[in-house]
C-alpha cells in the first residue's frame, strides 16, 4: 500500500534527496577490504593484529575502505602501511557479508620483503596452506585455503 502512494512521488523527488533519504533509511554498513597474498614460494601473508578481536590475533591483512577509496587501491594502501609490501595482479575472489560489514576479498602476488611497518601489528609471517597458524579460526583458514586452490 504504502510503496504504491509513495513510488510516484519517489520518481519526481530530486537525486540528491533521494540519496540523503536511502542513506538516513537503509542500515549502514562498515565496508573493507583484505588480500590473501602470496610470495614467490607460493606461501600466504598472515599478520598477528594486536587489535584482532580472536582468541588468536592472526588473519589475513587488510583495513577499512576509506571515502571515495576503491578496494584494491585500500589493500594496497594498508598493506604498505603495515608491512611495507607492494602488491602485484590484485584479482578480486569474493565479498562477504559478516553481520553489519561487508568484506572485500583480493588475492595479489607480494612484492618486496614484509617487515612489521605499523604498531597495529605484532608479527608478520608465510605460511604454506598446510602449516597455517593452530590458532587461527578454522573460517578464515578455509578462506585461505579455498582462494589459494582457486588461484593455482
Amino acid at each position: 500500500m504504502i510503496l504504491k502512494i509513495a513510488g510516484p512521488f519517489w520518481k519526481i523527488i530530486p537525486k540528491q534527496l533521494r540519496r540523503w533519504l536511502t542513506r538516513r533509511l537503509h542500515t549502514t554498513f562498515t565496508i573493507s577490504a583484505a588480500g590473501i597474498i602470496t610470495n614467490e614460494e607460493g606461501k600466504v601473508l598472515l599478520l598477528d593484529h594486536v587489535l584482532r578481536s580472536t582468541a588468536s590475533g592472526w588473519g589475513v591483512p587488510g583495513g577499512f575502505i576509506g571515502l571515495a577509496e576503491q578496494p584494491d587501491a585500500a589493500l594496497r594502501r594498508e598493506i604498505n602501511e603495515e608491512t611495507g609490501l607492494d602488491l602485484a595482479d590484485i584479482r578480486l575472489h569474493r565479498c562477504r557479508t559478516l553481520y553489519r560489514h561487508v568484506e572485500v576479498i583480493m588475492t595479489a602476488r607480494a612484492v618486496g620483503e614484509a617487515r612489521v611497518n605499523s604498531p597495529e601489528i605484532k608479527e608478520v609471517g608465510w605460511f604454506s596452506i598446510d602449516d597455517l597458524p593452530a590458532e587461527m579460526e578454522e573460517c578464515e583458514k578455509d578462506l585461505v585455503r579455498r582462494a589459494i586452490r582457486k588461484s593455482q
